[in-house]
């Protein structure tokens, strides 16, 4: 639809906050247009997020080209105004008016770019979000605001589909899961017991460095990965196994899953022509003091990686003081300069 001329010159701003997810059943591959070849499944998280806020304008008639200035973190940033070009021209079929609107975006991460978090996660669904925001300001309301969101979000970064609800999102069709598509990612926060929306995620930053290899180009390269069909078959028969752990909170099931995904995902990478190591010596000398430790203790904290060096630690809320003593005691001197990201399972979005 088109914008009412009612509505030429009219401004307006909107700013929401989205956060990062972890997926603890690993998307890596995909076909067509941003669709996964595997259902996965991620906590949403509340402290590692994206800040953006759009200011537009109302123009009276469309544009050859896009109408937009861009800074990251109070910076131009050409990199990234480049890609958001490209992906509002990659949704004019989804907003005709895109063309029409003069946008002032600025956007701002509470945590290091792309370093194994899901920055473009948090980046794309939260001015997904904006975008649908205006156009339910300009058009009208849309049937399903976080539906459609969570689309249009995929389109920017599959993994950004699951950002926009609640604790828990599944991604990818599946045959067990009424109402999953490849389309859009659906909430799946009732689905669980109530411990894991406790579940603290301690990030520990082994490197600050960008990624040696782009999340875009890592996929592609499952294209021609000889264990690419086993691989796909593999973390479906994982997804089903992970959910019904999490219903019965079967902490043994989940932290086995989860670490075999997260390995798994990097020796994907490892078996790829050109091949990436994308962990440090310090992640697993990580790996080996957590497994040790729990093993020990039986606190249930396990890990998990994102494409990246950096350990996610996850662990019920009330286990927190114990985790905490292995975090300084053994794993802080391990990371950069001492950095940790404090996060947990978190609400979703928020508008601003």
């Amino acid at each position: 639809m088109d914008i009412n001329s009612s509505n030429v010159g009219n401004r307006g701003k909107i700013s929401f906050e989205s956060p990062s997810n972890i997926a603890l059943v690993k998307y890596w591959g995909k076909y067509g247009r941003q669709l996964p070849k595997n259902a996965s499944l991620s906590f949403t998280l509340q402290n590692a997020k994206s800040i953006t806020t759009c200011n537009y304008e109302v123009l009276s008639e469309k544009q050859n080209d896009l109408q937009l200035d861009f800074s990251f973190e109070g910076n131009q940033n050409i990199a990234f105004a480049n890609k958001i070009s490209k992906f509002f021209l990659s949704i004019e079929d989804i907003f005709p008016w895109i063309r029409q609107i003069k946008f002032d975006l600025t956007s701002e991460n509470t945590f290091p770019h792309s370093t194994g978090i899901a920055s473009s996660a948090s980046a794309m669904s939260a001015l997904s979000l904006c975008l649908c925001s205006i156009h339910e300001q300009l058009i009208g309301p849309l049937d399903n605001f976080f539906k459609k969101a969570s689309f249009v979000s995929r389109l920017g970064s599959g993994s950004a589909s699951r950002s926009v609800y609640p604790y828990l999102a599944q991604w990818g069709e599946h045959p067990k899961i009424e109402g999953s598509s490849n389309q859009f990612a659906i909430p799946f926060g009732d689905e669980i017991d109530e411990l894991f929306k406790t579940y603290h995620d301690d990030i520990l930053i082994v490197s600050k460095n960008e990624k040696s290899v782009s999340s875009t180009a890592g996929h592609a390269l499952m294209d021609s990965n000889p264990y690419a069909e086993s691989r796909y078959s593999s973390a479906n028969d994982n997804l089903t196994a992970l959910i019904q752990s999490m219903k019965q909170a079967d902490l043994d099931t989940f932290i086995n899953i989860v670490e075999r995904e997260a390995l798994t995902l990097h020796a994907q990478m490892m078996c790829s022509d050109p091949s990436y190591i994308l962990m440090e010596p310090n992640t697993l000398e990580m790996i080996n003091l957590i497994r040790s430790f729990r093993q020990e203790t039986n606190v249930p904290v396990c890990f998990t990686l994102d494409a990246g060096p950096n350990i996610h630690l996850l662990y019920p809320h009330e286990y927190e003081s114990q985790v905490e003593e292995l975090i300084n005691t053994q794993l802080i001197g391990l990371t950069q300069d001492n950095s940790i990201i404090r996060d947990r399972v978190g609400l979703g979005p928020k508008k601003i």
